[in-house]
């Protein structure tokens, strides 16, 4: 007899610790080695509370004396019967736990359930959970393991590839927040805009003619985040920046970044790759640990752009300025020697290399 798509799951709490289930004695199991809650399919005639309470106490042996319906979460993938899950949580029951024929029951802490190896359409909804949202409508999409698509009460989230450092792809999708949360390293995509400092534009810089002192003078375009970002907001910026999405690559990346920011429609051949970066950066913003590891493809932008011929993105940018590359460095050496990030978030190292590739080139 066919299932019923409908099933239910509940995290139950106490001591911040969640009953987690091990699911390490069926072989013949979709959710062989994982670890999640306590729940199962309905029965014909079932409501998800009654389905809840029964399939808890199966479980674990535990009777729920309180409990609260958070969200649904509709799980999809190819070759599989689409499935409803009514998401509970509880923090009152009764009862002594008992052996669970499903695997392995733990309380585990809440700050160690990342570390777990879950579902990573699991990690956001415990996101959720944890942030106390309101009632919620989740969809998750699968090939095997791979998650391929996240939608919250109806709008996209953004999944990224976790990425090895020299770029490449590890096979693993990780929504946004979840990437920031755990560290993980995933692509982005740093255009650095550049002129020389007479405002002389060079394209391509091979043929600009160089100057008689000793290092070629130059400015950079950056850009000052919008106040609405949910990292670093009102700091100055790359040129433009931004995440590869799953499935993307660095320079489409690149030049999508480009338009939508700036407005700027380039070309493949515009942008000069000139290294590949690896950086980590860690810091709170409104509460919450904000983790950045990020392996980045560097690109040069040598194209003359004016600042009132842009089309900022509003949601992204707040304004943009031409700035001395030196002058930049200095400062933004001043802020990681002192250990802040106020003004800028910007590699010193990346921008270090920055200028030597862009004198480099600009003095052939």
């Amino acid at each position: 007899m066919e299932k019923s798509p409908l099933t239910t799951l509940c995290y139950i709490e106490k001591d911040q610790k969640y009953l987690m289930l091990h699911r390490v004695k069926k072989q013949k199991d979709v959710n062989k080695d994982k670890w999640i809650g306590i729940g199962g399919h309905f029965e014909l005639g079932e409501s998800p509370e009654e389905c809840l309470l029964r399939e808890v106490k199966e479980e674990t042996g535990l009777t729920l004396t309180k409990y609260s319906f958070r969200g649904i979460v509709t799980f999809f993938a190819e070759g599989w019967q689409t499935e409803y899950m009514c998401l509970f949580t509880s923090d009152s029951f009764v009862g002594s736990l008992s052996d669970c024929e499903e695997g392995e029951l733990e309380w585990v802490e809440k700050s160690r359930l990342l570390d777990l190896n879950l579902w990573e359409g699991d990690k956001i909804f415990f996101r959720l959970l944890m942030e106390n949202a309101p009632f919620f409508s989740l969809k998750l999409g699968y090939n095997g393991d791979r998650l391929t698509e996240a939608v919250l009460d109806g709008s996209p989230m953004e999944l990224l590839d976790i990425r090895r450092e020299d770029g490449s792809l590890t096979g693993k999708v990780q929504e946004r927040s979840i990437v920031h949360a755990s560290g993980s390293l995933h692509g982005t995509a740093h255009v650095w805009i550049v002129r020389p400092s007479d405002g002389a534009f060079a394209y391509p810089f091979r043929n600009a003619t160089p100057h008689t002192a000793k290092q070629q003078a130059f400015e950079i375009l950056l850009q000052k985040r919008s106040q609405a970002k949910d990292s670093y907001p009102g700091c100055y910026d790359i040129s433009s920046a931004g995440h590869l999405p799953a499935g993307s690559g660095f320079l489409e990346s690149a030049l999508r970044e480009l338009e939508e920011e700036l407005g700027i429609k380039a070309d493949p051949q515009d942008l000069q790759e000139v290294f590949l970066h690896v950086g980590y950066a860690e810091s709170t913003f409104y509460g919450k640990p904000f983790k950045n590891a990020e392996v980045s493809a560097v690109y040069l932008y040598t194209r003359p752009v004016e600042e009132e011929h842009l089309t900022l993105q509003a949601e992204e940018v707040e304004s943009v300025c031409w700035m001395d590359y030196d002058t930049l460095l200095s400062e933004v050496r001043q802020e990681a020697e002192a250990g802040k990030t106020e003004k800028y978030c910007i590699f010193l190292d990346e921008l270090e290399r920055l200028g030597e590739k862009a004198r480099a080139l600009l003095e052939m």
